[in-house]
Protein backbone atom coordinates (compact mmCIF):
# COMPACT_ATOMS: atom_id res chain seq x y z
CA UNK A 1 0.00 0.00 0.00
CA UNK A 2 1.51 3.25 -1.21
CA UNK A 3 -0.40 6.36 0.11
CA UNK A 4 -0.42 9.55 -1.56
CA UNK A 5 0.69 12.30 0.79
CA UNK A 6 -1.88 15.30 0.66
CA UNK A 7 -1.37 18.60 2.32
CA UNK A 8 -4.36 20.89 3.16
CA UNK A 9 -4.38 24.99 3.76
CA UNK A 10 -2.17 25.44 6.84
CA UNK A 11 -0.10 22.34 6.02
CA UNK A 12 -2.41 19.99 7.27
CA UNK A 13 -2.09 16.22 6.05
CA UNK A 14 -3.95 13.78 4.78
CA UNK A 15 -2.43 10.61 3.24
CA UNK A 16 -4.92 9.05 0.65
CA UNK A 17 -4.44 5.15 -1.30
CA UNK A 18 -6.28 3.96 -4.15
CA UNK A 19 -7.08 0.20 -4.42
CA UNK A 20 -8.72 -1.61 -7.18
CA UNK A 21 -8.80 -5.44 -7.57
CA UNK A 22 -5.86 -6.99 -8.63
CA UNK A 23 -7.91 -9.10 -11.48
CA UNK A 24 -9.26 -8.21 -14.51
CA UNK A 25 -13.00 -7.07 -14.17
CA UNK A 26 -16.05 -7.61 -17.04
CA UNK A 27 -17.66 -4.87 -19.14
CA UNK A 28 -20.95 -4.51 -17.47
CA UNK A 29 -19.72 -6.31 -14.18
CA UNK A 30 -18.68 -5.07 -10.76
CA UNK A 31 -15.28 -3.11 -10.13
CA UNK A 32 -14.40 -3.31 -6.72
CA UNK A 33 -11.63 -1.82 -4.56
CA UNK A 34 -11.37 0.60 -1.48
CA UNK A 35 -10.03 4.37 -1.18
CA UNK A 36 -8.12 4.39 2.18
CA UNK A 37 -7.44 7.67 4.31
CA UNK A 38 -5.57 8.61 7.29
CA UNK A 39 -5.05 11.69 9.18
CA UNK A 40 -1.25 11.14 10.69
CA UNK A 41 -1.38 14.19 12.55
CA UNK A 42 -4.55 15.70 13.42
CA UNK A 43 -8.23 15.86 12.74
CA UNK A 44 -9.34 16.15 9.02
CA UNK A 45 -12.62 16.63 7.85
CA UNK A 46 -13.32 14.84 4.19
CA UNK A 47 -15.75 16.98 2.02
CA UNK A 48 -16.06 14.58 -0.78
CA UNK A 49 -14.04 11.79 -3.04
CA UNK A 50 -14.53 11.77 -6.76
CA UNK A 51 -13.10 8.97 -8.68
CA UNK A 52 -12.99 9.17 -12.19
CA UNK A 53 -12.05 6.07 -15.11
CA UNK A 54 -10.16 7.47 -17.78
CA UNK A 55 -8.34 5.75 -20.66
CA UNK A 56 -5.02 5.77 -21.45
CA UNK A 57 -3.85 7.11 -18.38
CA UNK A 58 0.09 6.73 -17.51
CA UNK A 59 0.55 6.09 -13.88
CA UNK A 60 2.09 8.89 -12.67
CA UNK A 61 0.49 11.96 -10.70
CA UNK A 62 0.65 15.29 -13.05
CA UNK A 63 1.58 16.79 -9.10
CA UNK A 64 -0.17 19.94 -9.90
CA UNK A 65 -3.66 18.43 -8.29
CA UNK A 66 -5.77 20.00 -10.69
CA UNK A 67 -7.28 18.12 -13.67
CA UNK A 68 -6.85 14.83 -14.73
CA UNK A 69 -4.38 12.79 -17.06
CA UNK A 70 -6.52 10.99 -19.54
CA UNK A 71 -10.12 11.16 -20.99
CA UNK A 72 -12.63 10.71 -18.91
CA UNK A 73 -15.55 8.10 -19.66
CA UNK A 74 -17.18 7.11 -16.33
CA UNK A 75 -17.90 8.12 -13.06
CA UNK A 76 -18.11 5.70 -10.23
CA UNK A 77 -20.05 6.98 -7.39
CA UNK A 78 -18.49 7.25 -3.64
CA UNK A 79 -19.72 8.36 -0.56
CA UNK A 80 -17.18 10.95 1.17
CA UNK A 81 -18.54 13.27 3.66
CA UNK A 82 -17.00 12.61 7.02
CA UNK A 83 -14.05 13.04 10.13
CA UNK A 84 -11.09 11.72 10.42
CA UNK A 85 -9.62 11.99 14.32
CA UNK A 86 -5.86 11.62 14.33
CA UNK A 87 -4.67 8.71 13.80
CA UNK A 88 -7.79 7.38 12.35
CA UNK A 89 -7.66 5.31 8.75
CA UNK A 90 -10.64 5.04 7.05
CA UNK A 91 -11.42 2.43 4.61
CA UNK A 92 -14.22 3.56 1.86
CA UNK A 93 -15.40 0.56 -0.21
CA UNK A 94 -15.75 0.70 -4.40
CA UNK A 95 -18.33 -0.91 -5.66
CA UNK A 96 -19.54 0.14 -9.29
CA UNK A 97 -21.48 -1.60 -12.63
CA UNK A 98 -19.40 -0.80 -15.51
CA UNK A 99 -20.96 -0.03 -18.74
CA UNK A 100 -20.84 -2.54 -21.52
CA UNK A 101 -18.94 -0.23 -23.51
CA UNK A 102 -16.09 -0.03 -21.24
CA UNK A 103 -12.71 -0.21 -23.81
CA UNK A 104 -10.95 -4.25 -23.30
CA UNK A 105 -7.21 -3.89 -22.07
CA UNK A 106 -6.55 -7.96 -22.75
CA UNK A 107 -8.28 -10.62 -24.40
CA UNK A 108 -7.29 -14.28 -22.58
CA UNK A 109 -4.26 -12.22 -21.48
CA UNK A 110 -3.10 -11.00 -24.01
CA UNK A 111 -2.20 -7.00 -23.36
CA UNK A 112 -4.23 -4.90 -26.24
CA UNK A 113 -1.63 -1.87 -25.37
CA UNK A 114 -5.29 0.03 -24.04
CA UNK A 115 -4.45 1.62 -20.63
CA UNK A 116 -7.20 2.42 -18.72
CA UNK A 117 -6.83 3.73 -15.00
CA UNK A 118 -9.11 5.34 -12.06
CA UNK A 119 -8.30 8.67 -10.68
CA UNK A 120 -8.92 9.65 -7.39
CA UNK A 121 -9.84 13.24 -6.29
CA UNK A 122 -10.04 13.84 -2.55
CA UNK A 123 -11.41 17.21 -0.82
CA UNK A 124 -10.54 17.92 2.55
CA UNK A 125 -9.77 21.25 4.41
CA UNK A 126 -9.01 22.84 1.90
CA UNK A 127 -7.00 19.86 -0.04
CA UNK A 128 -8.20 19.47 -3.38
CA UNK A 129 -5.95 16.52 -5.30
CA UNK A 130 -5.87 13.39 -6.91
CA UNK A 131 -3.87 9.95 -5.85
CA UNK A 132 -1.87 8.50 -8.31
CA UNK A 133 -3.51 6.53 -11.29
CA UNK A 134 -4.02 3.42 -10.35
CA UNK A 135 -4.90 0.54 -13.78
CA UNK A 136 -7.67 -0.81 -14.13
CA UNK A 137 -7.71 -4.04 -16.03
CA UNK A 138 -10.74 -4.95 -18.21
CA UNK A 139 -10.93 -8.35 -19.91
CA UNK A 140 -13.74 -9.62 -22.79
CA UNK A 141 -16.66 -11.50 -23.09
CA UNK A 142 -17.18 -14.47 -23.39
CA UNK A 143 -19.00 -13.61 -26.50
CA UNK A 144 -15.98 -11.31 -27.63
CA UNK A 145 -13.43 -14.61 -27.19
CA UNK A 146 -16.07 -16.41 -29.24
CA UNK A 147 -16.05 -14.06 -31.91
CA UNK A 148 -11.89 -13.30 -32.01
CA UNK A 149 -11.60 -17.37 -32.11
CA UNK A 150 -13.46 -17.79 -35.06
CA UNK A 151 -11.22 -14.98 -36.59
CA UNK A 152 -8.37 -17.01 -35.27
CA UNK A 153 -9.49 -20.05 -36.47
CA UNK A 154 -8.97 -18.16 -40.54
CA UNK A 155 -5.92 -17.07 -39.38
CA UNK A 156 -6.45 -13.78 -38.85
CA UNK A 157 -4.35 -12.99 -35.82
CA UNK A 158 -5.16 -9.70 -32.99
CA UNK A 159 -2.03 -7.89 -32.66
CA UNK A 160 -3.41 -4.50 -31.14
CA UNK A 161 -5.93 -2.09 -30.29
CA UNK A 162 -6.61 2.12 -30.45
CA UNK A 163 -9.65 4.11 -28.20
CA UNK A 164 -10.54 7.14 -30.04
CA UNK A 165 -13.01 9.55 -28.59
CA UNK A 166 -16.19 9.62 -30.27
CA UNK A 167 -19.38 7.28 -30.96
CA UNK A 168 -20.40 4.48 -33.60
CA UNK A 169 -23.01 6.55 -35.93
CA UNK A 170 -26.85 5.49 -35.43
CA UNK A 171 -25.90 3.21 -32.31
CA UNK A 172 -27.44 3.72 -28.68
CA UNK A 173 -24.36 4.29 -26.90
CA UNK A 174 -23.27 5.21 -23.21
CA UNK A 175 -19.45 5.83 -23.14
CA UNK A 176 -17.79 8.53 -25.82
CA UNK A 177 -15.40 6.45 -26.87
CA UNK A 178 -14.97 3.61 -29.97
CA UNK A 179 -12.51 0.75 -29.92
CA UNK A 180 -11.06 -1.02 -33.34
CA UNK A 181 -9.12 -4.11 -32.47
CA UNK A 182 -6.85 -4.48 -35.31
CA UNK A 183 -6.71 -8.33 -37.03
CA UNK A 184 -4.34 -9.58 -39.20
CA UNK A 185 -4.10 -12.11 -41.65
CA UNK A 186 -0.92 -14.58 -41.26
CA UNK A 187 -1.72 -17.22 -43.82
CA UNK A 188 -1.30 -14.00 -45.78
CA UNK A 189 -3.44 -16.22 -48.63
CA UNK A 190 -4.94 -12.97 -50.94
CA UNK A 191 -7.79 -13.95 -52.93
CA UNK A 192 -9.68 -10.92 -51.80
CA UNK A 193 -8.94 -11.65 -48.06
CA UNK A 194 -7.88 -8.02 -46.52
CA UNK A 195 -4.57 -8.37 -44.87
CA UNK A 196 -6.10 -6.39 -41.76
CA UNK A 197 -8.88 -6.03 -40.42
CA UNK A 198 -11.16 -3.65 -37.92
CA UNK A 199 -13.32 -4.70 -35.17
CA UNK A 200 -15.46 -3.15 -33.50
CA UNK A 201 -17.80 -5.01 -30.33
CA UNK A 202 -20.01 -2.08 -29.34
CA UNK A 203 -21.34 -4.16 -26.78
CA UNK A 204 -24.81 -4.08 -24.50
CA UNK A 205 -26.78 -6.60 -22.06
CA UNK A 206 -28.25 -8.48 -24.94
CA UNK A 207 -25.50 -9.13 -26.95
CA UNK A 208 -23.11 -7.12 -29.57
CA UNK A 209 -23.07 -5.33 -32.79
CA UNK A 210 -19.92 -6.11 -34.73
CA UNK A 211 -19.01 -3.62 -37.00
CA UNK A 212 -16.20 -4.92 -39.49
CA UNK A 213 -13.83 -3.26 -42.32
CA UNK A 214 -10.77 -2.89 -44.01
CA UNK A 215 -8.42 -2.24 -41.04
CA UNK A 216 -7.49 1.90 -40.62
CA UNK A 217 -6.75 2.17 -36.51
CA UNK A 218 -5.10 5.28 -37.40
CA UNK A 219 -8.01 7.38 -38.74
CA UNK A 220 -9.36 8.92 -35.57
CA UNK A 221 -13.23 9.84 -36.81
CA UNK A 222 -15.30 7.03 -37.85
CA UNK A 223 -16.55 8.72 -41.06
CA UNK A 224 -12.65 8.76 -42.35
CA UNK A 225 -12.70 5.20 -42.05
CA UNK A 226 -13.48 2.51 -44.69
CA UNK A 227 -17.15 1.55 -44.63
CA UNK A 228 -17.63 -0.62 -42.01
CA UNK A 229 -20.18 -3.96 -42.63
CA UNK A 230 -22.77 -4.59 -39.46
CA UNK A 231 -23.24 -7.70 -37.60
CA UNK A 232 -25.07 -8.95 -34.62
CA UNK A 233 -24.28 -11.70 -31.67
CA UNK A 234 -26.24 -12.58 -28.92
CA UNK A 235 -24.18 -13.11 -25.60
CA UNK A 236 -26.71 -16.52 -25.23
CA UNK A 237 -24.78 -17.75 -28.12
CA UNK A 238 -21.11 -17.90 -26.83
CA UNK A 239 -20.86 -21.57 -26.28
CA UNK A 240 -23.49 -22.59 -28.17
CA UNK A 241 -22.71 -21.25 -31.55
CA UNK A 242 -19.96 -22.47 -33.91
CA UNK A 243 -19.07 -18.51 -35.23
CA UNK A 244 -16.62 -19.88 -38.03
CA UNK A 245 -19.22 -20.10 -41.01
CA UNK A 246 -20.44 -16.73 -40.01
CA UNK A 247 -16.88 -14.87 -39.96
CA UNK A 248 -16.07 -16.79 -42.80
CA UNK A 249 -18.76 -14.75 -44.58
CA UNK A 250 -17.99 -11.71 -43.19
CA UNK A 251 -14.36 -11.39 -44.52
CA UNK A 252 -15.59 -12.17 -47.38
CA UNK A 253 -17.90 -9.67 -47.45
CA UNK A 254 -15.14 -7.43 -46.08
CA UNK A 255 -13.18 -8.41 -48.75
CA UNK A 256 -15.47 -7.74 -52.13
CA UNK A 257 -14.84 -5.25 -54.49
CA UNK A 258 -17.81 -4.69 -56.13
CA UNK A 259 -20.02 -4.16 -53.27
CA UNK A 260 -21.92 -6.62 -53.37
CA UNK A 261 -23.49 -7.93 -49.92
CA UNK A 262 -25.68 -10.50 -48.53
CA UNK A 263 -29.08 -8.94 -46.94
CA UNK A 264 -27.20 -10.15 -43.56
CA UNK A 265 -25.67 -6.81 -42.68
CA UNK A 266 -25.04 -3.16 -44.23
CA UNK A 267 -22.80 -0.39 -44.43
CA UNK A 268 -21.98 2.61 -42.29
Amino acid sequence: MVFKRLLGMGGIPLEVDTVVQSGPALPGGILSGEVVLRAPERRVEVKSIYLKLVTDAPVAHKGDGDGCSGDTFDYPSMSGYFTLEKGEERRVPIRHRLKWETPLTEVKGQKLGVHLGIHTEVEAEGVKAQTDDDLVHITALPLHEAVLDAFAAEGYALRSSRVHTGNIPRTEYHVYRAQGLLLVDERSSGQDRPEELELHFHTNAVGCEIFLRAAALGERYWKDKPPARRFVAAHHEAGRVDFGEAVRRWIDEVGRTDGSHPTSGHED
